[in-house]
């Protein structure tokens, strides 16, 4: 590919990306019962398993292999500043939805993007276990398992299905009381932005500090799907801070996300 073919080059990574997603399925899915060796990270008290680390091992072989000038963030992996230096960074989580994955459940992803300067430039989302391909590349569109795919324009709340968790209807963070919602929820952060990339759902909301993994690849494909995504402030979303985590994320398609944040109060 031509070296001033950015656009080539979000495709090659996209291609990467799912190769890789794809692979990372078969690890996980080589795991189950007591080889899970579940443990509880001190710091949150949320669950690791050996599969989530064998994943993180494979898709750091498979991705810094074929890009080693590329930084990498990935919730398993020990955090480095050498990734702030890096022009483009991967920003993986090896099994997002992991209580899910421990569960039998067929609702765990694996979450991969690459992220240049610290927009999303490449993202592919996999639920192995419902054979589900999320991808996109900046600029290309989004796609489902080959086909594109396109975010609803649904524009008010009122008339709209909504993933989010049950804390987030009764936030402190509504203007005014909410008007009856019909409201959904998965385990993984991702996957929930793939339904709204979709058009499955039409918007997803968390309150909740959100980490980098969880929503760089969901991002790109909503983007790329004609949704908007901010923080729960109206910012846009920069990824590879040094402190890799944001205030919560909405997105919807631009009249819904207007409808959405015209009803929140922005104090932090």
């Amino acid at each position: 590919m031509p070296a001033n073919d950015p656009e080539a080059g979000h495709a090659a990574d996209r291609a990467l990306l799912e190769r890789a997603a794809r692979e990372a399925g078969q690890v996980a899915l080589g795991f189950a019962g007591d080889a899970l060796d579940v443990r509880y990270k001190a710091a949150d008290g949320s669950p690791v398993t050996a599969a989530d680390l064998a994943v993180n091992a494979r898709l750091e072989e498979l991705l810094r292999g074929a890009q080693p000038d590329y930084g990498w963030l990935s919730e398993e992996s020990v955090d480095s500043d050498a990734r702030r230096a890096a022009e483009k960074v991967f920003i993986i989580d090896p099994i997002d939805g992991t209580r899910s994955f421990i569960a039998g459940e067929d609702t765990w992803a694996h979450s991969l993007a690459v992220a240049e300067n610290g927009v999303v430039t490449a993202a592919a989302v996999y639920l192995p276990k419902r054979d589900l391909l999320y991808s996109a590349a900046l600029g290309q569109g989004a796609v489902l398992n080959g086909l594109p795919i396109r975010a609803t324009a649904t524009g008010r709340l009122e008339e709209a299905e909504v993933l989010a968790p049950r804390p987030v209807m009764d936030s402190p963070y509504w203007r005014v009381p909410l008007p009856p919602i019909r409201r959904a929820h998965r385990p993984s952060l991702a996957y929930r932005l793939g339904l709204v990339a979709e058009g499955r759902f039409d918007a997803m909301l968390t309150f909740r500090p959100t980490w980098e993994w969880d929503i760089a690849a969901g991002t790109l494909l909503l983007q790329e799907a004609g949704a908007q995504v901010t923080d729960r402030l109206g910012r846009p979303l920069r990824f590879n801070a040094r402190h890799p985590q944001h205030p919560g994320v909405v997105a919807a398609n631009p009249a819904l996300h207007g409808d959405i944040m015209g009803r929140l109060t922005l104090a932090p």
